[in-house]
C-alpha cells in the first residue's frame, strides 16, 4: 500500500500548528463551532471508557475574568525579582485577544481502575481531536499550562478529583502557514526485527 499525505486525515495532521493569541482577529466563533470543536474533543480514546475530560468554556465577558484571574495570579505569586511588567501584560491581554479560552480539566475515575497517567494521555488525546477540528473550521488554537491556571481550584470550582491541565485559546487568524521543521521519524525510532 502507498503511503498518501493528500487524504484529509494526513493533510490535517501534518498541517495542524499551535497559533497563538496575538495572531487572531476579532471575528467571533459561533457557540455551535465551540461546541463542534469540543465534540471532536469528546471523541477521544480512553481506558475503560472513563472519559476522563470535562470543559469549562470562558467567552465574552468570562475571557475578563480570567484576564483578571491570570494576571492577578501572577502579580500575587512571582516575586518582586521575577515580576516583569511586560509579562503582567502580556498574561492579560492573551485572554482578551481570543474568541474563546477552554479550560482542560482532568476528571479523575472515582474508582481509580485505571493508572492516573493513562487519564492524563486521554485528556491530550482529546485536545489533540481538538486542534485537528480547528484546522478543520481554519481556527488558530494553543495549548497553554501557566502556573495559574494549573492552581485554579477556587478559581474554576473544580470538584473532587478534578484538575486543571492547561487552557486552549482559540480564535480565528488571518496568519500564513506556519512551517515547523520536524525532525525525520528515523531519528526517533529502533527496530527489533527477530526471525
Amino acid at each position: 500500500m502507498k503511503f498518501n499525505k493528500d487524504n484529509p486525515v494526513s493533510q490535517a495532521i501534518y498541517n495542524r500548528r499551535s497559533i497563538y493569541p496575538k495572531f487572531y482577529t476579532s471575528e467571533s466563533i459561533s457557540m455551535e463551532t465551540i461546541r463542534m470543536i469540543l465534540d471532536h474533543g469528546n471523541q477521544a480514546p480512553s481506558h475503560k471508557n472513563t472519559e476522563p475530560w470535562r470543559f469549562i468554556v470562558f467567552r465574552d465577558n468570562g475571557l475578563k475574568a480570567l484576564s483578571n484571574y491570570l494576571s492577578d495570579w501572577y502579580k500575587e505569586n512571582i516575586s518582586e525579582e521575577k515580576y516583569s511588567r511586560m509579562k503582567f501584560e502580556k498574561t492579560k491581554k492573551k485572554p482578551l485577544q481570543s474568541q474563546a479560552v477552554v479550560a482542560i480539566v482532568l476528571q479523575r475515575d472515582p474508582q481509580e481502575s485505571v493508572p492516573e497517567w493513562e487519564e492524563i494521555a486521554a485528556v491530550a488525546c482529546a485536545v489533540q481531536n481538538m486542534y485537528l477540528a480547528c484546522h478543520q473550521y481554519k481556527i488558530g488554537c494553543y495549548w497553554s499550562t501557566p502556573k495559574a491556571i494549573l492552581n485554579s481550584e477556587n478559581f474554576l470550582d473544580l470538584k473532587e478529583g478534578q484538575k486543571c491541565l492547561g487552557l486552549f485559546y482559540m480564535g480565528h487568524h488571518s496568519t500564513t502557514k506556519f512551517k515547523v521543521a520536524k525532525k525525520s521519524i528515523d531519528d526517533k525510532v529502533s527496530w527489533r526485527l527477530y526471525e
